[in-house]
């Protein structure tokens, strides 16, 4: 099971020298395994990834949605493949009624004043599903259960079993190892790779800097790390860096990660790990 990170940035994307080496894109994240491939979240790293996979057509993938929030749809009008009549695309919109939702979303952000081209432009064939909270979706190689996170308006995690490892997605996720609730913390446990929401330093969520981010919806370093070794995590990464924290920040928030677990490190743009 391959992974690669196409947008790490959270709430918008930034751009500059001082973010190049984390990334300043949206969240994007592909697994792919015997020529199968899911990918979650369409924010602005998605436009990076249909660029990449337009070179092989056709292309076939299944996209796996954690919540609607912009941030993680604005890049759907850019992706490349979508536009292609060779293309397959099934697209998983979270919650019982994910299927209506996510295309009345990416709809209607293609719409005047917002978009020049239509929804109706795309020529690939794309299949609307619901990831409904529990119900197993198997794909190729991969069994998916998609599970509930608390965040504003709600997210939803994943948790996917291919080739003998476990992998685990959970973006926009505001919990501590003190509120971790238990059938969470069942869908993170022992996973190979934990992608996780690391927004805030402890004192940006406490208010010590700038205003409180309680309730906000995202979690700090400290608490991710915490949770990744409370729940047995291989490896821990570090996601939906804030939009204002350039490289060097990132970077010294892994690094306190790392005191409370060892195996933490910044999910990165570009970044190709492989499982097994």
């Amino acid at each position: 099971m391959h992974v690669r990170f196409w947008g790490v940035r959270g709430s918008v994307a930034s751009s500059g020298s001082n973010v190049a080496k984390i990334g300043g894109n949206t969240s994007c994240l592909e697994l792919e395994s015997h020529g199968h491939r899911l990918i979650f979240d369409a924010g602005t790293g998605l436009r990076a990834l249909g660029d990449s996979l337009i070179k092989s057509p056709p292309v076939k993938a299944t996209m796996l949605f954690s919540h609607l929030h912009w941030d993680h749809v604005q890049g759907f009008p850019f992706f490349g493949p979508a536009f292609m009549p060779t293309s397959e695309l099934t697209l998983y919109g979270p919650g019982a009624d994910g299927e209506q939702l996510l295309q009345s979303v990416l709809k209607n952000q293609m719409e005047p004043p917002n978009f020049p081209v239509p929804l109706t432009a795309m020529r690939a064939r794309m299949d609307f599903r619901s990831a409904v909270p529990n119900r197993v979706i198997e794909t190729g190689p991969f069994r998916v259960t998609p599970f509930e996170l608390p965040h504003p308006q709600g997210c939803i995690g994943y948790h996917v079993e291919a080739d003998g490892f476990r992998f685990a997605y959970c973006t926009d996720v505001e919990m501590t190892l003190e509120s971790l609730r238990t059938e969470v913390g069942d869908r993170l446990a022992g996973v190979d790779a934990l992608v996780l929401d690391a927004q805030y330093t402890r004192d940006e969520y406490e208010g010590r800097v700038g205003p409180p981010k309680k309730g906000w919806g995202h979690s700090t370093n400290v608490d991710a790390a915490r949770i990744a070794k409370a729940v047995g995590a291989q490896r821990l990464f570090l996601f939906h860096h804030d939009p204002g924290h350039v490289d060097t920040q990132v970077e010294d928030m892994a690094e306190e990660a790392r005191a409370y677990f060892p195996m933490s490190e910044p999910a990165r743009e570009n970044k190709h790990i492989t499982l097994g």
